[in-house]
């Protein structure tokens, strides 16, 4: 552990030299890709020196031992420093599992009713708000994509942005099945009815990921329509845009302009050609897919939202929490942070193996 420790060390050294060089700092694109390597070797490294500091301590502790009068303190502060050595050690562990080059990125995020018609569609204006209610908490600022309001209510497909400080890492667990089991407003007699809404997280393709040839694209401008809110105008400013070679469709229309529906539908078309990418790059890699939390196919039920029992579940965990009523406003990061826990230990248990 030790040796990896050190070259992490020294690979952070050596970026932070290059980000010192003039010539380097000239390139944009490359400081860029420095600067990201070395905010991701950050806490590893941090959390290294603290580590050294602990293992010093316990040496100067030790001396101390040999003192008569300093017993006593001695034991007292190897204790201490021993419990903080391996609480450090397993903050290590953790920090040395292979990251997922993406959790540092902005997402786009893809939200469609499902199964049961209207009450599908308001759940997915349901689900939206949750995701809303979450990235205020983080600090996550949010740009709508393209938003298909539903008569009864919510969105047959809303489609937006993310962006903020590792918002992959936390979001790429959402992709799947949420199913809702509550008494629709339009239930005259009380029942409860199971409805679906699907979700899809997309790490946002970077320059450096992806390259687009624009002779493969083909844009169209067309007329907003819908009741997309003072956003949409009645203007020809909505952009679709189609890759050709594998029919992937993109239409915007939420911008005020021409030029921003043609930039975020470009950005968009980028990710999902790149999601594609990575989706084909991990069916090649089937056990490492199979070990990880959900596939992020669309069709998995991940979830489920009991509003009579106020309850939800998500089965690939076998995690349960009786307040929903929090979740749906926000309050999300149990959940996530125990899918998180558990893909660690996947993860740690398959190293050991």
């Amino acid at each position: 552990m030790i040796e990896r420790l050190d070259i992490i060390k020294n690979r952070y050294d050596e970026i932070n030299a290059q980000l010192s060089d003039p010539n380097i700092l000239s390139d944009i694109n490359k400081t860029k890709e420095l600067s990201k390597e070395a905010a991701n070797l950050e806490d590893t490294v941090n959390c290294y020196i603290k580590y050294k500091k602990v293992l010093s301590d316990i040496d100067a502790a030790n001396e101390m031992m040999q003192d008569n009068e300093m017993v006593e303190f001695a034991k007292e502060e190897l204790a201490n420093l021993e419990e903080e050595k391996a609480k450090i050690e397993k903050e290590l562990e953790i920090l040395l599992i292979p990251k997922d080059p993406n959790d540092g990125k902005n997402v786009i995020v893809e939200i469609r009713g499902a199964a049961g018609g209207d009450e599908a569609n308001i759940f997915a204006g349901d689900l939206y708000h949750m995701y809303l209610k979450l990235a205020e908490k983080e600090g996550w600022k949010i740009e709508v994509i393209t938003e298909e309001h539903s008569e009864g209510g919510g969105f047959s497909l809303i489609s937006f942005m993310v962006k903020g400080k590792n918002v992959y890492s936390k979001l790429k667990y959402e992709s799947g099945a949420h199913r809702v089991q509550r008494v629709p407003v339009t239930e005259t007699q009380g029942r409860v009815h199971t409805s679906t809404a699907t979700v899809l997280v997309m790490p946002e393709a970077e320059e450096f990921d992806f390259q687009l040839d624009m002779s493969e694209v083909r844009i169209d401008i067309t007329r907003s329509s819908g009741c997309g809110g003072q956003g949409v105008n009645t203007t020809d400013s909505a952009v679709r845009v189609t890759h050709i070679p594998t029919g992937i469709m993109v239409y915007c229309q939420v911008g005020r302009s021409q030029i921003q529906n043609k930039e975020m539908a470009l950005r968009t078309l980028k990710t999902r050609l790149y999601n594609l990418k990575l989706q084909e790059k991990e069916e090649k890699e089937g056990a490492e897919r199979r070990s990880k939390i959900g596939t992020g196919d669309r069709s998995e039920k991940i979830r489920t939202y009991n509003y009579p029992q106020n309850r939800v579940t998500d089965h690939r965990i076998g995690f349960t929490l009786m307040q929903l009523d929090r979740v749906m406003e926000g309050d999300i990061d149990i959940i996530i942070d125990a899918l998180i826990a558990e893909n660690q230990k996947r993860q740690l248990e398959g190293n050991q193996e």
